[in-house]
């Protein structure tokens, strides 16, 4: 399907009416482009005269520290590495918009999240929320299940994805070894994994 983020701004306009709090999922594998798609939209909304903010959900990585408790370290963004009961109690005080909500957000170039680095208030009308698992069916991921108002899912074929992170992890100066291990070790499989567990979205973009 293909759609402009200017079409996807106006029909999210047109579904939201006269509602105080309108939530909009973006979801898609590691590399899809949701953090650009998110930043557009909100871009997109805000030229419209509406007000929008990004809820970033890697802001929700469990800190290095734990992971190398649990070994996971080197899965780093598969579902377990999340703190999931903490992103659900956000995105639920998010959907009330009955108060300010101090959200983390994820430095990847630091591998860490930092704590309260963005607000969502009561007058930001669009919240675009962008993460790997809005729309996976397994696990406590399921409970966001009718909680978006609009969902879009970012799903470029494999051999694009697999270009991407190639980019991303040269970009931040590894190794061919280093960059290897998290393409193909990590990243692409969470992609497919993403991809096979999907509840249906509102569009679909197979280029992103």
């Amino acid at each position: 399907m293909s759609v402009t983020v200017g079409e996807i701004a106006g029909e999210v306009i047109s579904r939201a009416g006269d509602t105080k709090r309108f939530l909009i999922a973006i979801a898609g594998p590691p590399g899809s482009g949701k953090s650009t798609m998110a930043d557009n939209l909100a871009d997109a909304l805000k030229a419209k005269s509406e007000s929008a903010e990004v809820l970033p959900m890697d802001g929700f990585h469990m800190d290095n520290a734990i992971l190398i408790e649990r070994g996971l370290l080197a899965r780093k963004g598969i579902p377990e590495t999340f703190d999931v009961r903490g992103f659900l109690d956000i995105i639920r005080a998010v959907k009330r918009a009955d108060q300010e909500v101090l959200i983390p957000v994820f430095d990847r170039s630091r591998e860490i999240a930092i704590a309260s680095a963005r607000v969502v208030s009561p007058e930001h009308r669009f919240i675009i929320v962008e993460g790997n698992y809005l729309l996976f069916n397994q696990g406590k991921w399921a409970e966001l299940e009718g909680i978006f108002d609009y969902s879009i899912m970012l799903a470029p074929p494999i051999e694009v994805l697999e270009g991407r992170l190639w980019a991303r992890w040269r970009g931040y100066k590894l190794t061919e070894e280093q960059a290897s291990a998290k393409v193909y070790g990590n990243d692409l499989p969470n992609g497919r994994l993403i991809l096979e567990n999907r509840r249906p979205a509102d569009v679909t973009l197979e280029i992103a």
